[in-house]
């Protein structure tokens, strides 16, 4: 399995981006568990959202909350099935969404549920980074 992540660059604050996972290795009918995460500098690594891709579940969180109605939040995460390459569409950026950000999958689709910040997944990304700065 290889992940692969893209299109982090530098933004201003309210500013958007869509980063890219592309995985190979593995196929999208497998129901594989595919996960966001970031690394802030100096902060632990947080979980940001994930997508099963057997049926299409998705789960965000935002710190301690979890959530599963993207509407809750700035940032939405969708798969390409076609492609193997899972998107994470970020709006309304913030300073504090300034890091580096991973790809992860994990081949048990049920871990992305609300709990899917503490599992450990198989297989990651090297990461792209955000930077946000006026």
């Amino acid at each position: 399995v290889q992940l692969v992540e893209s299109g982090g660059g530098s933004v201003r604050p309210g500013g958007s981006l869509r980063l890219s996972c592309a995985a190979s290795g593995f196929a999208f009918d497998d129901d594989y568990a595919i996960s966001w995460f970031r690394q802030a500098p100096g902060k632990e690594r947080e979980g940001v959202a994930c997508v099963r891709t057997g049926d299409g579940t998705k789960w965000y969180a935002d710190g301690a909350r979890s959530y599963a109605n993207e509407a809750e939040g700035r940032f939405a995460i969708s798969s390409g099935n076609t492609e193997n390459t899972v998107y994470l569409q970020m709006n309304d950026l913030k300073f504090e969404d300034t890091a580096l950000y991973y790809c992860a999958a994990d081949r048990l689709g049920r871990l992305c549920s609300r709990w899917f910040q503490t599992y450990a997944m198989d297989h990651w990304g090297k990461g792209t980074l955000v930077t946000v700065s006026a």
